[in-house]
């Protein structure tokens, strides 16, 4: 009997393989080529007198309204020089980024066929954390001085912003930017409602990004992802008795969902938490919800979150 259970064991694995081998080697057959421009480049390599050139290649650079004083003193002021030669020592070749950004269109033009492919331009903006990668349709545009690496010195940050500081989170931020134009968003404000619209978005970083980590994908440290897997029972269990799943309370938002140093119990666990435990926790329950039911990710974002709640048979480890 052990030995036939160990065959069936074995025949599952070697399925599950050749199905993810199959699903690898059409997503490697579909032709994507993109483009890469380096508007940081261009801007800082331009003379002062060749401004109007740059702003007629770029309009979407430069907002109506702002005199030509605001980008002229931006290319030759000093802190702004320094920070394009950081970038350019950390980018001078982008070509193993750009073969990053093939391949993950690869996979969201396997998922998502509609897709247009983008061109990449990659800028140096504002230190604006909320706007590192956007992506807009026939655009991504990379804001390069976000992606120098954790400890560079220009970051005045604090450790739970800088830990994504890092060139590995350039598609991870992509896939998020992605996600939040293509995932209907519901009218439901409870905290299971937000919980399973993050564990969405971190489900299609499963499919879209399969050779990253768990703690890359949801921008936690390996410690992180640790200690939630750890928690996973205690915190799911917070959440039942203390009647918070379908509380529409916004302070449960920030405790549990927005980017934060770390989740709110008002508990000891506290200090050891990670930030955004209720996404974590809603990626969990997507992930169960998608190996009980026979459903596909586009049938799977269009489903009420309720419904992904009630038929996921989410039960956290013990």
């Amino acid at each position: 009997m052990k030995i036939y259970r160990f065959a069936v064991v074995l025949c599952l694995f070697f399925l599950s393989c050749d199905q993810k081998t199959k699903v690898e080697k059409e997503v490697e057959e579909i032709p994507v080529d993109i483009k890469v421009e380096r508007f940081d480049k261009v801007f800082f390599e331009t003379k002062p007198e060749d401004l109007a050139k740059v702003k007629k290649q770029y309009p979407f650079f430069f907002p109506a309204g702002n005199d030509d004083k605001v980008w002229l003193e931006k290319m030759q002021n000093p802190i702004w020089k320094e920070v394009y030669t950081e970038v350019q020592q950390k980018y001078a070749d982008f070509e193993p980024v750009r073969k990053e950004f093939n391949l993950l269109f690869q996979h969201i033009k396997y998922y998502f066929p509609k897709t247009k492919t983008p061109k990449v331009i990659t800028v140096i903006g504002e230190m604006d954390y909320n706007a590192k990668a956007i992506y807009a349709d026939s655009l991504v545009i990379v804001a390069l001085e976000l992606y120098l690496g954790k400890e560079h010195k220009f970051y005045q940050f604090p450790n739970y912003l800088k830990q994504n500081f890092e060139e590995r989170q350039i598609m991870p931020d992509v896939v998020s930017s992605f996600a939040y134009r293509n995932i209907p968003n519901s009218s439901d404000k409870s905290l299971v409602a937000q919980m399973v619209f993050e564990g969405k978005l971190l489900y299609a970083k499963d499919l879209l990004l399969p050779e990253y980590t768990d703690a890359e994908k949801m921008g936690y440290t390996p410690e992180q992802i640790k200690w939630s897997e750890e928690n996973e029972n205690y915190i799911w269990r917070h959440f039942i008795e203390n009647e918070m799943l379908y509380s529409v309370d916004p302070k449960l938002t920030t405790r549990f969902i927005a980017p934060a140093p770390f989740s709110k119990f008002y508990l000891e666990i506290d200090n050891d938490s990670p930030g955004r435990i209720g996404a974590w926790i809603g990626w969990q329950m997507v992930r169960s919800y998608m190996k009980n039911n026979n459903v596909t990710l586009s049938e799977l974002l269009k489903t009420e979150a309720k419904e992904i709640f009630e038929k996921s048979k989410y039960k956290p480890k013990k």
